[in-house]
């Protein structure tokens, strides 16, 4: 798979080139943002994406740093609310595929309630879940996933409450998409979000992500050893949640990466809109003038 992905990207050199820019990078030396963004970058070009052929939605985060480094339509939001924005973007414009990247702070703390329902929903979104275990841009305090003993800021002595299974979390919503993927393996990760584009409605990818300077605990390396492909597993069939359920709980030994779970029959969110039906134009080009003096 990595011979034929990198041979690929040398005859597409010039469209990669393309998401450039000349900002300086600002992430920590060996982050995991880098694989990530190198990733994203992949698939874009390996799908035949060019840069105004999507809209990349960022959340508050070190993940959201990377809104300035790839030249692409991009917006900065709030703190937590990157899917209400996303999902406002893909409802306005369906013509357009919108992508979100969030961290596991702004994800299961500040938007919990949004992933909630951009699960529900069906949104049409691809949402790129950065999971370091840690707040790192506010300088390592502990989130919602940071595992049980992590020593961090303002925990010195260990974080001494379960951590929340991201993908078990989703997979309990009845989502129609679900990866998962860990920063040592770029090659991995272009696989994941080349099928979480292909995708028409919600597609959560979680990916573990290495965080040099303030997650020390679980490096790539240490996912390395532990990380499982379920390509490996013999009749895994990922249309059925309750296995997908069963193989994702492992968090400390043998940890599943991969194609998780998909749900092809589930509608997207504009799918199900019964005023909608055979409605040619999108929100966005249906935007007029209107005169509101009688109103006043």
């Amino acid at each position: 798979m990595k011979n034929t992905t990198l041979g690929k990207l040398e005859k597409k050199s010039r469209q990669y080139e393309d998401y450039e820019t000349d900002k300086i990078i600002t992430w920590c030396s060996n982050c995991g943002n880098y694989s990530i963004q190198n990733a994203l970058k992949r698939a874009f070009v390996l799908e035949g994406y060019k840069p105004n052929d999507f809209l990349l939605c960022y959340d508050v985060g070190c993940s959201g740093n990377g809104s300035d480094k790839i030249e692409a339509n991009t917006v900065h939001g709030l703190h937590g609310r990157v899917l209400s924005l996303a999902a406002g973007a893909g409802i306005a414009n369906s013509k357009m595929k919108i992508i979100a990247e969030a961290g596991d702070g702004a994800t299961f703390s500040e938007g919990v309630n949004h992933l909630v329902h951009a699960v529900r929903n069906n949104y049409p979104i691809m949402f790129i879940f950065h999971n370091n275990e840690n707040y790192g841009l506010t300088t390592g305090q502990a989130s919602a996933l940071t595992r049980v003993g992590t020593k961090m800021n303002a925990a010195p002595e260990g974080v001494n409450v379960e951590p929340l299974n991201a993908c078990d979390f989703v997979l309990s919503l009845k989502p129609s998409f679900v990866a998962r993927s860990y920063s040592g393996d770029p090659d991995h990760i272009t696989e994941m979000l080349r099928k979480g584009l292909k995708h028409k409605g919600f597609a959560f990818i979680e990916i573990f992500q290495a965080c040099p300077t303030y997650n020390r605990e679980t490096p790539d390396h240490w996912f390395a050893q532990r990380v499982k492909d379920i390509k490996d597993l013999k009749k895994y069939d990922k249309s059925d949640i309750w296995q997908a359920r069963k193989i994702i709980q492992d968090l400390e030994n043998e940890i599943y990466i991969g194609h998780i779970y998909e749900d092809k029959n589930r509608k997207s969110f504009a799918e199900v809109q019964d005023h909608r039906k055979g409605v040619k134009t999108v929100l966005r080009d249906e935007v007029k003038h209107y005169d509101i003096n009688n109103l006043i």
